[in-house]
């Protein structure tokens, strides 16, 4: 059985061109950058290639990117350095109720060391008002980190208009950009950020690695305590296998990211039509149009997440029923309780995320079977028998 991979949210492949790219460093070019010699000095070539190439494509200097071993650490450090290194100045943290668990754990571990933390609300379609952010704005405001898209629902949220307010009050502004870089224009001028944290593997590049970009005159400090590796922010010998292959996916995704995104914007909208068409009692969580290009996640009341992606996988395909990273726990998405839904509702959505390699053929096929095994599991679901006058869901 061929299997329809639509799981790209959670990881993706990594690409033929970024493994063929990365082989020389595991065996030929070894070295230590660290290290003085000729080899030591070839391996350093190759991680300031990457570092280059990183920079030009969010519109950085060289010196303004960290390497990191992914997302997690990137927002560790952006949000614990910046408390870290400011606290003089101030104790209070804004973010949102919708933040991966990389943001949220942090400022949850800063509050119980005395920081202050506002979670902020969003509306039913998954945005934050720039109004809330500007309304608890206070004197002893020292960061502001709000994520570029949703991991769950795909909405891009108003980093330009809240990365301007936190400019002009002179606050460092954060954003988790794990699922938008390279996939939709990412420059940080543009978006006005002090920090911008990123991941490879998100983008056809390997696991363990990824970057931070600390806009120059940000004031942190590290909290990995060790050699003086990225300027004395990251310690630990490089990984240069995984950075130069983060340096080449940032390279095929650019040049493929205006085609690539105008695909993925048909095939999703594809697929979105034809699941709430074909399905009754559905509908799509996050804004209709305020999405990432690969992201449809819908809400399907009367059937378990669970149920419909284990019969999904059954038939060879590949989704989820939200963040990869919190799919063990039994408790529905903290993202769709805080757009308003039930847990019911909750716990019956389906994420998809499209990728590079996914086909309208691909997309043919969820219709055809997402509405048969919706049906079957409907028919044993006693909340359905039951739910003629109290449908949630029209």
């Amino acid at each position: 059985m061929n299997k329809i991979y639509l799981d790209y949210a959670a990881t993706t492949p990594v690409d033929p061109a970024v493994v063929k790219t990365m082989q020389p460093y595991f065996s030929k070019i070894f070295a230590n950058p660290a290290s003085f010699h000729s080899y030591g000095q070839e391996a350093k070539s190759g991680l300031e290639k990457a570092r280059k190439k990183v920079a030009e494509f969010i519109g950085a200097h060289d010196d303004e990117i960290v390497f990191t071993s992914g997302g997690t650490e990137s927002n560790n450090l952006a949000i614990k350095g910046v408390a870290y290194k400011n606290g003089k100045r101030g104790n209070h943290i804004i973010t949102s109720n919708i933040e991966h668990h990389a943001i949220l754990n942090p400022c949850k571990f800063l509050e119980k060391q005395g920081y202050r933390v506002s979670y902020l609300p969003v509306d039913k379609n998954g945005l934050i008002d720039p109004d809330d952010v500007k309304k608890v704005i206070t004197d002893k405001t020292i960061l502001i980190s709000i994520m570029h898209a949703n991991n769950e629902i795909g909405t891009i949220q108003p980093v330009e208009e809240i990365g301007t307010m936190a400019r002009e009050r002179e606050i460092y502004f954060h954003t988790d950009a794990v699922q938008t870089l390279g996939h939709i224009p990412v420059n940080v001028e543009d978006i006005h950020v002090d920090l911008l944290s990123a991941s490879a593997h998100k983008l056809y590049g390997p696991k363990g690695v990824g970057f931070l970009y600390i806009k120059k005159g940000t004031k942190i400090s590290s909290f990995m305590h060790g050699g003086e590796q990225e300027y004395g922010l990251r310690a630990s010998t490089h990984n240069i296998p995984g950075i130069v292959g983060l340096g080449k996916a940032v390279e095929v995704a650019k040049s493929h990211l205006r085609e690539e995104g105008a695909k993925l914007t048909d095939l999703r909208n594809q697929l979105i039509e034809g699941v709430l068409k074909n399905i009754e009692h559905t509908m799509l969580n996050g804004h209709p149009k305020k999405r990432l290009p690969n992201n449809a996640n819908i809400a399907i009341q009367y059937v378990e997440g669970e149920s419909m992606l284990l019969d999904l996988d059954m038939e060879g395909i590949i989704c989820s029923t939200g963040s990869a990273c919190s799919s063990m726990s039994l408790e529905p998405s903290h993202v769709l309780l805080s757009l308003g839904l039930s847990y019911e509702v909750a716990h019956g959505s389906l994420r998809f995320s499209l990728g590079k390699y996914t086909e309208r053929a691909d997309i043919d096929t969820v219709i055809e079977v997402l509405p048969k095994i919706v049906k079957r599991l409907r028919t044993i679901s006693s909340l359905y028998s039951s739910s003629k006058s109290t449908t949630i869901i029209n």
